[in-house]
Order: C-alpha cells, then sequence, then structure tokens
C-alpha cells in the first residue's frame, strides 16, 4: 500500500490484536520504509521541462541572437534575388536533370526556417522550370524567380540533384504532385504549421520516394500532415506518428530519428552523423547532395 510517496508494508488482523500491536502506531513507526525506487513526481517534471528547454529552446535563442547580431536584410526589399551561378543554361545542359534547393528564410523566419523548391528541365528543353509556393495571392508560383537564385540573399544549397534517364523518369510525377497540391487557392497557405512552401516540396518528395532523401529539420511545415497520419515516413524507409504537424516521431534510415515539438525538430542522423537542432538543422558530418537514386 502506498501513503504519501511511502509503500507501507500491508498488515492482516490477528486474534487479539490491539492498537499496541499494530506495527504502524507511534512506537512501532520502524516498519514504514520508504521506498528508494520512489522518485518524487515534481523533481521528474523539473527534468524534463529543463530538457526540453535545452533541446528545442535554447538552440532558437542562439540562432535570434546571430540574427540580430548579423547584417541580414530585415526586408524582402534590401535583399539580393538575382542567380547565384550555380546552374547553365538550359541550353547548354541537353541532358534531362532534377534538384531540390534550400535557402535560409527571410528576416525573422531565417531564424527558425529554410524555404524549399523544385526545378527540372526535360532532356533538350531550352529553359528550367522552378515550382515554389509563397504566402501572398495563388501559393504555388512558377518561374517567378531565377531557378538556382539566391533566396533573401542566401546562396542555395541543393540537397538531391539527379540526370540523365534518372530524372527523366521522375519528372512526370513530379509535375503530377504540383498538379494534384490540394492546397493550391489564395488564402490556403499559413506559415505555421503549415501548409507552407516546405509542406508543398515535401508532398512533391512523396511522389518520388527514389530520391532517398528528406527535408532538413529546420525546413518547418515539412512534418505538416492534414490531421492524425500513422504510416510509412516520406522516404518509405521507416515509420512516423504524427499529429498534425505539431506533435511527431519518426524513426527511419533516410530521416533518422525525429521528435518534432511545434515544429521545432531535433534528433540523429544515422545516415550521415549528425546531430539535428532547432534552428541550425544538422550539426555534423556534411550531408551529401543526392545525385542518384537510392537503391
Amino acid at each position: 500500500m502506498r501513503m504519501a510517496g511511502f509503500r507501507v508494508r500491508e498488515l492482516r488482523s490477528r486474534p487479539g490484536m490491539t492498537t499496541k500491536d499494530c506495527p504502524v502506531s507511534r512506537e512501532n513507526s520502524a516498519y514504514v520504509s520508504v521506498s528508494p525506487m520512489t522518485l518524487p513526481r515534481p523533481r521528474v517534471r523539473t527534468v524534463l521541462m529543463l530538457l526540453i528547454l535545452l533541446v528545442f529552446f535554447v538552440p532558437i535563442l542562439a540562432r535570434a541572437a546571430l540574427f540580430l547580431a548579423s547584417d541580414a536584410p530585415r526586408s524582402w526589399r534590401d535583399a539580393d534575388w538575382s542567380s547565384a551561378g550555380l546552374l547553365p543554361r538550359a541550353t547548354q545542359d541537353k541532358r534531362a536533370r532534377l534538384i531540390v534547393f534550400t535557402g535560409t528564410a527571410g528576416a525573422w523566419k531565417g531564424v527558425f526556417a529554410v524555404h524549399s523548391w523544385v526545378v527540372f528541365k526535360r532532356a533538350g528543353d531550352t529553359r528550367w522550370t522552378r515550382y515554389d509556393v509563397v504566402g501572398w495571392g495563388a501559393p504555388v508560383r512558377t518561374n517567378n524567380w531565377p531557378v538556382d537564385g539566391r533566396w533573401y540573399g542566401a546562396t542555395p544549397k541543393a540537397i538531391a540533384d539527379v540526370s540523365g534517364a534518372e530524372a527523366e523518369r521522375l519528372i512526370p510525377r513530379v509535375e503530377g504532385a504540383v498538379t494534384a497540391y490540394k492546397f493550391a487557392q489564395a488564402g490556403d497557405y499559413r506559415v505555421w504549421p503549415g501548409p507552407n512552401s516546405n509542406s508543398f516540396t515535401a508532398a512533391v518528395l512523396r511522389a518520388v520516394p527514389e530520391l532517398g532523401v528528406a527535408l532538413p529539420p529546420n525546413a518547418v511545415g515539412r512534418d505538416w500532415r492534414a490531421g492524425l497520419y500513422a504510416g510509412l515516413t516520406d522516404s518509405r524507409t521507416g515509420v512516423e506518428l504524427n499529429a498534425g504537424g505539431l506533435v511527431s516521431l519518426k524513426i527511419g534510415w533516410v530521416e533518422g530519428i525525429e521528435i518534432n515539438l511545434l515544429g521545432l525538430v531535433a534528433g540523429l542522423d544515422l545516415r550521415h552523423p549528425a546531430v539535428k537542432l532547432p534552428g541550425y538543422g544538422r550539426v555534423g558530418l556534411p550531408a551529401p547532395v543526392q545525385t542518384a537514386l537510392a537503391r
């Protein structure tokens, strides 16, 4: 029997027993013992809250301090949106090619997140095609910026870049995912928890799991789901439990181990050893650009 945090030995009455014989009487209080396995619940809650603060919110505070001390543009008017010169002209590369880019989000959003978009060209095309989602007007945009353009002045990074027959085979499915995207009407966009630009790119990547790539952990909105979800991860190499993108757990080969709390993701990268931290993305060995389909 447990009383007020103590574990008390249960006793059965015996014929003729009086209160003087009761082992929990004042004179026999030695019979009452505290279990060494009992940990005060307030202490457990305190440790848990400190752990959540350390893992999920301290990195964001550090990112915010770095942003305030930097000369990063505070407005889209001050940012450089020109080509970063990462891709040749479409006429100079006859192959089909499919690329997924990310770039640090603008202004205060850059503390938390990156923006992502998809670029491709079929064999023989004379121009590239770029798809993004934005938060004003009709969300899905085609070729609004240079395909390898800086995002709010930040040079984009490719996380996947496949070419030739592999790209040619995937491009129709990418186009199909863009056409089927359900949140393409004005007013559908929500910066948090989604659907936003990263929710769109995640939906495209679900159509081409052969890429074997996942958006970085600081692509806030990539985990957004319309309701509860339990099933395979986007790469189909693991399992995921997700409550509308607000809270989720992923365990997989491509995704690693990830815990999402209110859109902030912490975890471990198993393929390319690294720690995943809110705001920073990955900290550890650099993840190579996925240049061939996962086998």
